[in-house]
């Protein structure tokens, strides 16, 4: 994994405490489809297994399955009450597993747990920011508990997350919330539209922080699965993580106009999180125009790599022991335990372990990447998301997200529509120019705002002399027709003066378009709305 910051020659001290980030910077710089679904509906079970486990949901306990085969004609105990399985066998350790057998498992565990080991190393990585402040100028980043927020959009040389935006100004915290609670100050934003999205280790949301929810100005506590204390007075909510690792990411909309850019400033300074042991009732305040830059390792052309397959394995046992099974799920994590043992007795079989990881990485999550592979289509060539930051047991759709555009909101806040191709099936690509039409009062029907945002071949923003990203809501200068109709132009070259407001400039090469529809009305939701055909000029 490609280091966040760059690490002083003294090192870091392994228990990461506060003194420790001080000192220990690491360096900073995101699809065959799912071929184990096989191997997961053998480990999770029958629709019997299935119930069994989710007596027990979210738990980690054993209580619903038995340690032992049991015995007589009846290999699973039924409740006679509910007809549901009380009590069933699942995978022991200490087998030894012969190679072809593991590789089958340990394909599905890694794409599986890509999105887990992805969210952990994030973390990981993160909080060794010795204070809040920006990696390399770009990145927000802070030590755990604390938040991190820009003031502006978001640098075009950004490399932490693919399918970043300009059309909100960004924040970025990560938690250990059994160990560390937080709180969480929210602003009186007015009209603005805004919301805390906040992620477990699964990639899914939890809690409801935003305009869609009409969350009121005040202090909201953030707390893990086990953590069990007093909320202090003065606390408006106490709002659970599913899993202790989790992260926050504030998004608050702003107009691309220096009015709007003034103007937002004294509401993004009261942004606020920080550990509930500093909390004292009163509201807090920081400047985050003033964020130091932190020393980083150079960033590459794509984005940051946050699984190494070649670690996955010696980093799987303990993701495992952070985020307990989903109901259903028991049948799953005894197979990659299972695995995991004969593979920590047998030297020549973890190296089985290594390779699939490598071979899937290439053979699989890789092909989560062109947005054919992402959600349903959603007409004229376009896919849209399907269950974003909400997938449960949804693992396709999970992995691709991670792969692709982690840390989606979910549908209620945000629908996405993307594409990689024209409408005649013609990969997109900067030596042709293309026109989007939307026809008048056909515009995204949203509450909130949308936007069309260009990205280059590794759906990172793609530098150009307009600094121009994306057109949308937040452009005040945009010329539609003489029917009122709105036609956006794409291409390396300009469409002409008369067009250039409307205009986003592409790289030479391949590249793809994204549409953000924020707090969409029912159209949008349903599936009704379909995005315009992508035409060539």
């Amino acid at each position: 994994m490609e280091r966040l910051f760059t690490a002083p020659a003294s090192g870091r001290e392994a228990d990461r405490q506060d003194e420790s980030r001080r000192r220990a910077w690491v360096g900073l710089s995101r699809r065959s489809a799912l071929a184990g679904v096989g191997v997961a509906t053998l480990a999770v079970g029958t629709g019997a297994a299935l119930a069994a486990c989710s007596s027990n949901s979210g738990s980690g306990s054993d209580a619903a399955v038995s340690t032992s085969t049991p015995s007589g004609k009846n290999a699973v105990q039924s409740d006679a009450a509910t007809g549901s399985a009380a009590e069933l066998t699942k995978p022991v350790t200490g087998i030894e597993m012969f190679d072809s057998y593991a590789r089958t498992i340990a394909q599905t565990a890694y794409v599986w747990g890509w999105p887990l080991v992805n969210s952990r190393n994030r973390h990981d990585q993160t909080v060794q920011a010795p204070q809040p402040g920006l990696v390399n100028g770009v990145v927000p980043a802070a030590p755990q508990g604390h938040l991190a927020m820009l003031s502006n959009y978001i640098d075009p040389a950004e490399t932490f997350v693919t399918c970043p935006n300009q059309d909100v100004v960004y924040g970025l915290a990560f938690f250990d919330l059994d160990k560390q609670p937080v709180i969480v100050q929210v602003p009186d934003f007015g009209d603005r539209f805004w919301v805390y999205a906040l992620y477990d280790q699964r990639t899914d949301q939890f809690g409801q922080l935003g305009k869609p929810y009409d969350t009121k100005p005040g202090f909201y506590l953030l707390a893990g699965p086990n953590w069990k204390g007093d909320t202090p007075k003065g606390v408006a909510g106490v709002i659970r993580s599913s899993t202790p690792i989790a992260n926050a990411i504030p998004r608050v909309f702003m107009d691309d106009t220096p009015e709007d850019r003034a103007a937002i400033q004294s509401v993004l300074n009261q942004v606020m999180i920080y550990p509930l042991g500093d909390f004292d009732g009163k509201q807090k305040t920081t400047d985050w125009s003033k964020l130091p830059s932190l020393p980083g390792a150079a960033s590459g052309d794509g984005e940051t790599k946050w699984v190494v397959p070649e670690k996955f394995f010696d980093e799987f046992g303990s993701v495992l022991d952070q985020v307990p099974p989903l109901p259903g799920e028991e049948g799953l994590y005894g197979q990659f335990r299972s695995l995991l043992d004969s593979a920590n007795r047998n030297p020549a079989l973890k190296q089985v372990l290594t390779d699939t990881a490598v071979a899937t990485e290439n053979e699989v999550i890789k092909q989560f990447f062109p947005w054919s592979h992402n959600g349903l289509p959603a007409g004229n060539g376009w896919n849209r998301s399907v269950n974003n930051a909400q997938y449960g047991l949804d693992y396709f759709n999970r992995t691709g997200t991670s792969k692709s555009n982690m840390y989606d909101n979910r549908p209620t806040e945000t629908q996405y529509f993307y594409t990689d191709n024209d409408a005649t099936g013609a990969p997109l690509d900067g030596s042709r120019s293309y026109r989007v039409t939307f026809p008048a009062g056909q515009e995204p029907p949203v509450k909130g705002f949308w936007s069309l945002t260009l990205y280059n071949d590794k759906h990172l923003f793609a530098p150009n002399d307009q600094k121009r990203y994306s057109l949308g809501t937040k452009n005040k200068n945009l010329a539609r027709n003489p029917d009122g109709s709105l036609t956006l132009y794409a291409g390396a070259q300009s469409p002409g003066p008369e067009h250039e407001s409307n205009w986003l400039p592409a790289p030479s090469g391949p590249f793809s378009l994204y549409i953000r529809a924020y707090w969409g009305e029912q159209a949008i939701l349903d599936g009704t709305w379909q995005p315009p055909a992508v035409t060539p000029a």
